[in-house]
C-alpha cells in the first residue's frame, strides 16, 4: 500500500497554488522514507517526518507546511491516503489464497486499515488485518506482530513478514520470532543481514517455485 501520490499533489498544489506531481512527490519518497526512520516517537510522528520531508524536497516552504497538514487532513477524511498498490499485487496475493497460504495485514495506522484495503481492492486477500489504531500497539512492538499470528494460527517459525521499513518492520518482525523481508529499496544501500524484493509479485513468485530462501 502506497500513498496517492497523484491525489495529495492536485489537493495539496491545488490548495497552496503551486505545481506539484504526483511523479514529483513520489520520487522524493525515497529520502522521506530515511527522514521517517530517524523520527523518534510514535507512529503518527513518524508519518508527520515523512510527509514534511516529501514536500519540503518538493519545493514547499516549511512557513506553509501548516497548510500542507491541514489540506491532507482533509484528504485523508475523504478517502484514504494509502490506498494506492503497485501493478499486480491483487493478483500476486490470490495466487498465495490459492496455494492454500494465510495472509495477514500488520498496519500502523488510524483505525482505518480495513477501510484503506477495501479502497485499494485487497480485503478480500486476507485473512486478518491487525490495525494499531484498533489494538493499542504500535510497530515494532512484537506484541502486534503475535497479535497477528494467534488470530491466523500461524507459529513465528512458520511466518514471513514482508514490510518496507528495516527499523520498524523487520526489527518487529524478528522481534517476535519470524522471518522478515525488505519490500523495495529507500536508494540506500540495503542490509547485509535482510532479503529484499522490488515487488509483492517477484515475492510470490519465489515463494511458489521454493526460491525464496
Amino acid at each position: 500500500m502506497f500513498l496517492d501520490y497523484a491525489r495529495i499533489a492536485a489537493g495539496v498544489g491545488a490548495a497552496l497554488g503551486i505545481r506539484l506531481t504526483g511523479d514529483q512527490l513520489a520520487s522524493n519518497a525515497p529520502a522521506a522514507a530515511r527522514a521517517m526512520e530517524r523520527a523518534a516517537g510514535s507512529d503518527q510522528h513518524r508519518a508527520a517526518a515523512f510527509l514534511e520531508a516529501l514536500f519540503l524536497l518538493g519545493g514547499v516552504a516549511a512557513e506553509r507546511l501548516g497548510e500542507v497538514r491541514d489540506r491532507l487532513t482533509v484528504l485523508h477524511r475523504e478517502r484514504h491516503l494509502w490506498c494506492s498498490v503497485k501493478e499486480r499485487t491483487r493478483e500476486s496475493l490470490l495466487r498465495l489464497r490459492e496455494a492454500g497460504l494465510r495472509l495477514g495485514v500488520v498496519s500502523n495506522s488510524d483505525g482505518r486499515a480495513e477501510q484503506a484495503l477495501e479502497e485499494a481492492g485487497l480485503r478480500d486477500c486476507f485473512d486478518v488485518v491487525i490495525d494499531s489504531g484498533l489494538v493499542g500497539i504500535e510497530k515494532p512492538d512484537p506484541r502486534i506482530f503475535q497479535t497477528a499470528l494467534k488470530a491466523l494460527g500461524v507459529a513465528p517459525e512458520e511466518a514471513l513478514y514482508v514490510g518496507d521499513l528495516y527499523a520498524v518492520d523487520v526489527v518487529g518482525a524478528r522481534g517476535a520470532g519470524m522471518d522478515a523481508v525488505l519490500l523495495g529499496s529507500d536508494g540506500s544501500e540495503p542490509p547485509d543481514d535482510c532479503r529484499t524484493v522490488d515487488s509483492i509479485e517477484d515475492l510470490v513468485n519465489d515463494l511458489l517455485s521454493g526460491d525464496a530462501a
